[in-house]
């Protein structure tokens, strides 16, 4: 699963330790998402997409195949 959080966290401003303790998690988790090796859980998904005004499924999307 890919996700665009980097360039959401760069679009408002935030480090991954920001967005970490926004929404309750470490900063290697954050990391281990952006780069795809960890698939978040819902409730995690759906806070990092309020935080982020957006729908889950834009910040969230299947590869081809998947």
């Amino acid at each position: 699963m890919k996700n665009i959080i980097k360039v959401e966290r760069a679009r408002h401003n935030l480090t991954q330790a920001d967005l970490a303790e926004k929404i309750g998690v470490s900063r290697q988790s954050i990391n281990a998402i952006e780069k795809g090796k960890y698939v978040p859980s819902t409730l995690l998904a759906l806070k990092m997409a309020k935080l982020f005004k957006m729908p889950v499924e834009e910040l969230f999307f299947l590869e081809e195949g998947e």
